[in-house]
């Protein structure tokens, strides 16, 4: 096996798998842990793979995104304390938008039921999760639905969000970068986005430690854009500050 196919195999693993260790593919692939290491670095140098301690997991980008049910397989305690930490934002807002993705779904299981609340989503797994409780009024936005997600998107779905003044946003991204914003791989799925980030007074960004520094195809946000970041203690308090220093509060939890 040459050294481009062993790395079109460990990109493959990583994107069945959501993450790779380098002693399993150094076993798999019946090679020193070194060459291992060193395809990963390549990998992570042509923005395919991101390398953590032992291993990497796969950049999502416009040809790949992780589905719906992987996301709820990883990090799930780091992703609870983060929508636990955001759904506490809510404050005095009457209208709410949530984002397609398994952490704004923990955010909708955490929002205040002792009051009123219309809830905007374009994502079908919320609408079902919150169109039984007492008191919130879901709006479902209409368009294409994504068989990875369960979420609307297209045309119909930015042009329903258009006409909108909603309160609170908590917005999603595949990626969240200093430099490039908030990013996702699908141009359909950052139209919608962009029109929530438009159409809200306040945006809440929540998301894992890995999101950050990660660029995806599509810019939907910059960090300016942004009234909060919540994010959990696994993004160092330095890196936190520098985002903050662009505008958004920083809580990590």
């Amino acid at each position: 096996m040459s050294a481009e196919e062993r790395q079109r195999a460990i990109v493959g693993a990583a994107r069945r798998a959501g993450s790779v260790e380098v002693t399993d593919l150094a076993r798999e692939l019946g090679v020193a842990k070194e060459t291992v290491r060193r395809d990963l670095r390549v990998l992570e140098a042509h923005g395919l793979l991101r390398r953590t301690h032992g291993g990497a997991y796969p950049v999502e980008s416009a040809g790949f995104e992780t589905t719906l049910a992987l996301r709820a397989t990883r990090h799930v305690p780091e992703k609870r304390r983060i929508a636990t930490a955001a759904a506490e934002l809510t404050g005095e807002a009457e209208t709410v938008f949530i984002d397609e993705g398994f952490t704004p779904q923990l955010i909708a299981e955490n929002l205040p039921r002792d009051r009123q609340l219309t809830v905007v989503t374009a994502s079908l797994a919320v609408a079902g999760q919150l169109a039984a409780v007492d008191g919130f009024t879901v709006l479902l936005l209409g368009g294409r639905v994504r068989g990875g997600t369960l979420a609307t998107v297209d045309h119909w779905t930015a042009r329903m969000l258009a006409g909108f003044v909603i309160d609170l946003a908590f917005i999603g991204a595949n990626g969240i970068s200093r430099t490039h914003g908030l990013t996702t791989p699908d141009p359909a799925v950052s139209e919608v986005k962009r029109q929530a980030v438009l159409a809200s007074r306040r945006r809440v960004f929540a998301g894992i430690h890995t999101k950050f520094g990660a660029a995806g195809f599509c810019r939907f946000a910059d960090i300016h854009d942004l009234d909060v970041i919540v994010t959990s203690t696994n993004l160092s308090s330095a890196e936190a500050h520098r985002y903050s220093l662009q505008g958004p509060q920083v809580i990590r939890v």
